[in-house]
């Protein structure tokens, strides 16, 4: 007997528990500052900073995530452990935070959060190489916005030793660049897969010996 295809449905339905949790962990990482008023916001200003950019980082996850999704009709063994590692990476998030909340913005904690932003991103293009492979539907983000964006990541964990400041900074433009709505194409090729270059049957026009189409 041959085994059903795999509907992506439920594993989209254990990604969105997933990062609901992610978030939900985040916000409670949040403690009350020992002083009052105004004081007790600037004591606290680089953590809310900091979950705020973490929030609005998982937030866009999730997003494409789903627009990731809609793009594959079936789900194989390779997409389902290329999820699972996605949402490992992701579900670091919360440790980053936390940990530069706890020791404030230094070049080594900026440094962690930075990777913590990278690994999601890497793991994130690597689902979206395995689902391109299986997908015949226009992409939501093209190859070559992947792979900047995992360039600016790399790029912010050195550079949190010379100006943490300047590395956040990277990380959160490159969360504006992914806040903007997914351009769709006209064509579902890509660049990167050349299998979908093969058209459907029903899309083969045959030719009569004449030239005439039939």
């Amino acid at each position: 007997m041959s085994r059903q295809p795999l509907s992506p449905a439920r594993l989209e339905a254990f990604s969105d528990g997933v990062i609901a949790v992610i978030i939900t962990i985040m916000v409670l990482e949040l403690k009350v500052p020992e002083h009052d008023g105004f004081t007790g916001l600037r004591a606290v200003a680089p953590t809310l900073f900091l979950y705020l950019l973490s929030f609005v980082q998982v937030g866009i996850y999730w997003v494409n995530h789903h627009y990731l999704l809609d793009e594959v009709e079936t789900v194989s063994h390779g997409i389902l452990w290329a999820n699972l590692i996605f949402l490992f990476f992701l579900s670091l998030f919360p440790f980053a935070t936390s940990w530069i909340g706890e020791k404030g913005i230094s070049p080594f904690s900026t440094a962690l959060y930075a990777g913590a932003s990278l690994l999601p991103g890497a793991s994130y293009t690597i689902l979206w190489l395995a689902i391109r492979v299986r997908s015949a539907k226009p992409a939501h983000a093209t190859w070559g916005k992947q792979i900047a964006s995992v360039a600016m990541y790399l790029s912010a964990i050195p550079l949190a030793f010379y100006s943490p400041t300047i590395s956040l900074a990277l990380i959160a433009f490159v969360a504006i660049l992914w806040l903007l709505p997914p351009r769709v194409g006209k064509s579902s090729k890509t660049e990167f897969c050349p299998l979908q270059e093969m058209a459907h049957p029903s899309q083969i026009e045959s030719e009569t010996p004449t030239g005439r189409k039939l």
